[in-house]
C-alpha cells in the first residue's frame, strides 16, 4: 500500500469503480478530511476550497463536481474500500 500523501491536488472527478485504485490509495487523507467535514456538518464550498483546493468562488461547477465525487468516493472506501485496502497491505 502507498502511503497517503497530504494536501495533494485532486482530480476534478474521483474514482467510482468497484475496485480501489492507486489514486484512492493516495488520496485516503483526503477522503478522511472530507468525511470528518462532511460528519460536521461543514459548508461544501469551504471544504472544497480548503480540502480540495478548488475555489467555488472563481470556479463552482467544478468545486461542486470535485466535492460530490470524491465525498462520494470517501464513503464507499469507508463502507466497502477499506477491505481491498486491508487486502493489498496484508500481499505488500
Amino acid at each position: 500500500m502507498r502511503e497517503p500523501l497530504l494536501d495533494l491536488t485532486v482530480d476534478d472527478i474521483a474514482p467510482s469503480g468497484a475496485n480501489l485504485t492507486v489514486y484512492d490509495e493516495e488520496h485516503l487523507a483526503t477522503y478522511w478530511r472530507l468525511l470528518d467535514a462532511d460528519a460536521e456538518g461543514a459548508d461544501w464550498r469551504e471544504v472544497a476550497r480548503f480540502v480540495l483546493h478548488v475555489d467555488p468562488a472563481c470556479e463552482w461547477d467544478r468545486a461542486r463536481r470535485a466535492f460530490d465525487s470524491h465525498l462520494a468516493r470517501a464513503h464507499w472506501m469507508a463502507d466497502h474500500g477499506y477491505r481491498q485496502l486491508l487486502q493489498t497491505g496484508a500481499r505488500r
